[in-house]
């Protein structure tokens, strides 16, 4: 996701997001310690999604 996109996000949006990814993110760093995934650097692109989101919802509040 964009920071152009993240910002034109309502704070109930961001959650919602943040709230997905994050449950995302707990799976897939689950699945990776079990057996190695496909493209390990998903993962920190999803972590760093998840700080841009919460670093906009920051910024709404």
């Amino acid at each position: 996701m964009k920071k152009a996109d993240i910002k034109n996000l309502s704070a109930g949006d961001i959650k919602n997001q943040l709230a997905a990814l994050k449950a995302d993110y707990t799976k897939m760093k689950l699945a990776h310690r079990i057996s190695p995934i496909e493209n390990p650097i998903h993962i920190r692109d999803l972590r760093r999604t998840i700080a841009r989101l919460e670093t906009e919802l920051t910024n709404k509040q």
